[in-house]
């Protein structure tokens, strides 16, 4: 396993219901093969002000955001490896920097008792921690995902479902229970691409009337919250 990975690519996000998931694999064919990690459970950490900053200032939509998670592949020990994450979103082009540190050691970092790496991502990393001195685990986020690789292009595409959160219970190390982000017959499917996609998956897309969505797990979860912190003030006001 690579200890730093940077990623620079388009990604665009559509909601599926299961039939047309199925349809869709099933119309593609021999265009996509299994991804080398075909299935993974992913659990993430994000990380934010007390205030919601970065989450905030992302659903606004500005030219340029950013989001920093802690994420694992399954359940992890304190002494598994964990991913690091800093995303940023510049002109409609996601580039991500990975950094791989045990868990229990990548804790320490963002806590301030153990130094970040010194190397490019890890400087990078530090520098945003440094930037928002107030960061801490916010919210538990955690799904299914199978994924897909069209080898000619190198598009990759990722379906995600059993989407939930929590505000409790804010470790890797834990069960993944939460509230779900979808309905039980939806399905996300993320088109990962280097380029531009591939014209056949354009007019598969066309042909099945799938439109984008500027979906957010994160961005979802945290206006679930605040729909939760409204009905609660209107509870205590009647």
């Amino acid at each position: 396993m690579k200890n730093e990975t940077v990623f620079q690519r388009y990604e665009f996000k559509y909601l599926l219901t299961r039939d047309q998931q199925a349809r869709l694999l099933a119309t593609a064919g021999e265009d996509l093969r299994p991804d080398v990690y075909s299935h993974s459970s992913i659990r993430n950490l994000y990380l934010d002000t007390p205030d919601f900053r970065l989450i905030r200032r992302s659903l606004e939509k500005p030219v340029y955001k950013e989001k920093l998670r802690l994420r694992s592949y399954g359940r992890t020990e304190r002494d598994s490896p964990v991913f690091m994450e800093l995303k940023k979103k510049y002109r409609s082009i996601v580039y991500k920097r990975r950094l791989t540190l045990p868990y229990d050691r990548a804790l320490d970092c963002l806590t301030g008792a153990c130094p970040w790496p010194e190397t490019q991502i890890g400087g990078e990393i530090r520098y945003t921690v440094d930037f928002y001195p107030d960061l801490e685990s916010r919210v538990f986020l955690a799904y299914e995902r199978d994924s897909w690789l069209a080898p000619e292009s190198g598009l990759r595409i990722t379906f995600d479902d059993a989407i939930r959160f929590r505000t409790e219970e804010l470790t890797l190390d834990s069960d993944p229970w939460g509230t779900a982000l979808l309905g039980p017959d939806q399905v996300l499917m993320e088109l990962k691409a280097p380029g531009a996609i591939p014209l056949w998956m354009v007019r598969l897309l066309t042909e099945m009337r799938l439109y984008k969505t500027s979906f957010s797990k994160y961005g979802t979860a945290y206006q679930l919250l605040l729909e939760r912190e409204w009905k609660d003030l209107l509870t205590k006001v009647k």
